[in-house]
C-alpha cells in the first residue's frame, strides 16, 4: 500500500459536506483504509443520509458549517485532517440565493478555518472550483497561474474568497492548507436536482424517458472528472508536504463534447426522447473547459485514470441500483420550467430501470 494511504490508519478525519457525492465516496475510502474515526458533518440541505456509508468507524453529525455549536462538537476530537467540502452549490443556486451563498461559502469557510487552526489540525484540504474561479477569459488549458476578477456568479466569488482565506490562515497562522480546484465532477453518489450537475440530471431525465435539454451550439466541452480520481487526489493532498500552501487543478485533463455526451447517455439508457434546445443561462459564458493537471501531477503524483465511457456506465449503473431513493429525493421544485416539472410527474410513475 502506498504511503499516502497507509498514513491514514488510526487518524481522526473530519469531512464537512461528507454526505455529498465526493464526500460519501471519500468517507467510504477513508473508512476502508482503517482511519480511526471519519466524522461526516453535513446539514443535508443538498444531500441524503442514505448516501452515507454505514460503517463502524464512521460518525454522522448533522449540522451546518455556519453553526458554531455544531462546529465545536465535530472539532472536539481534534481531527488530524479536515476535508472542507461543504458548500452552497453552485452557480445558479448562488444567483437565486446570494446571501445564503455568502453565509455558507464565506462565513462557513472562515469558521472551519478558525476551528481547524485553534484545534491544531495537521492538514486542511479546501475544495475550490476550477470551473468557477478562472473567469470566462482564461486561455486553455486552464493553469493555476491565471487570475481573474471577472467572475459572473456569487458562487464563483465565494469560492475565490475561500482560497483567499486559505492563504491568510496559511501565512498568518501556519495552518497547513491545500487548495484543490475541482472540475465537473461526476460519478456514483450524486442525486440529481435543480442545482446539480449536468450528468446526473441528464441521466435522470433519460431514465425517466424525457428529452435532454441542450443550451449550446454543439461545440461546447467540459473537463469531466470521475469521483474516484478526485478522491485519490484528496487522499494525496492530505499527505504530501510539498502541496501545503499550493493550489492545483483536479481534473481529467481532457475535453468531452457535451452534445455527444448527451447522445451517448440516451444510447446507454435506451431513451428515445432525444435532445431539445434550451435557453442558455446568463452566467454560462464558457464554451469550452480544459484544465492543465501538471501541478497536481508534480506535487501529488496525481494521475487521472478513469476513462469517460467507463465512468459514465458506472454512474448509470449506480442510478439503476438506487432508483427508488433517487426518484424519491431528486429535487425539482415548482417554479422551474415545464420540462423540469415533467420530470417529477413522469418519474414518479415510472418503473425501476433495468439493464446496464
Amino acid at each position: 500500500m502506498e504511503d499516502y494511504k497507509r498514513h491514514l490508519e488510526g487518524k481522526t478525519i473530519l469531512i464537512t459536506g461528507g454526505a455529498g457525492a465526493i464526500g460519501s465516496n471519500l468517507t467510504r475510502t477513508l473508512a476502508g483504509l482503517k482511519a480511526k474515526k471519519v466524522i461526516v458533518f453535513d446539514d443535508l440541505s443538498a444531500a441524503y443520509e442514505w448516501n452515507i456509508p454505514s460503517l463502524p468507524n464512521v460518525l454522522f453529525v448533522e449540522g451546518s458549517v455556519t453553526d458554531e455549536v455544531a462546529l465545536k462538537r465535530v472539532f472536539t476530537d481534534k481531527p488530524d485532517i479536515v476535508y472542507h467540502l461543504a458548500a452552497f452549490f453552485a452557480n445558479q443556486n448562488s444567483v437565486d440565493y446570494p446571501q445564503r451563498d455568502l453565509m455558507v461559502n464565506g462565513l462557513g469557510t472562515l469558521l472551519v478555518f478558525q476551528y481547524a487552526q485553534m484545534c491544531g489540525t495537521g492538514r486542511l484540504v479546501y475544495a475550490s472550483s476550477g470551473c468557477s474561479i478562472y473567469g470566462h477569459a482564461a486561455p486553455l488549458p486552464l493553469k493555476e497561474e491565471f487570475m481573474s476578477m471577472h467572475l459572473t456568479t456569487p458562487y464563483q466569488i465565494t469560492k475565490m474568497l475561500g482560497e483567499l482565506y486559505a492563504n491568510f490562515f496559511h501565512h498568518h497562522f501556519g495552518l497547513h492548507v491545500v487548495k484543490t480546484r475541482f472540475f465537473n465532477s461526476y460519478g456514483p453518489g450524486e442525486v440529481p436536482g435543480q442545482y446539480r450537475n449536468v450528468i446526473p440530471n441528464f441521466i435522470y431525465r433519460a431514465l425517466s424517458g424525457l428529452p435532454l435539454p441542450f443550451t449550446g451550439g454543439g461545440e461546447e466541452t467540459r473537463d469531466f472528472t470521475y469521483v474516484a480520481d478526485i478522491v485519490d487526489a484528496l487522499l494525496r493532498a492530505g499527505y504530501f508536504e510539498r502541496a501545503v500552501g499550493q493550489e492545483m487543478n483536479i481534473a481529467s485533463g481532457s475535453e468531452v463534447n457535451i452534445l455527444k455526451m448527451a447522445e451517448r447517455i440516451n444510447e446507454l439508457t435506451g431513451n428515445m426522447a432525444g435532445i431539445v434546445r434550451a435557453e442558455r443561462r446568463v452566467w454560462d459564458t464558457k464554451k469550452r473547459l480544459l484544465a492543465c493537471v501538471d501541478r497536481a501531477k508534480d506535487l501529488l503524483g496525481y494521475e487521472p485514470r478513469m476513462e469517460f465511457e467507463t465512468g459514465l456506465q458506472n454512474t448509470i449503473r449506480w442510478f439503476r441500483e438506487h432508483w427508488e431513493e433517487i426518484r424519491r429525493d431528486a429535487e425539482f421544485p415548482p417554479g422551474m420550467s415545464a420540462a423540469a416539472s415533467g420530470i417529477v410527474a413522469k418519474s414518479a410513475k415510472g418503473p425501476v430501470p433495468t439493464g446496464l
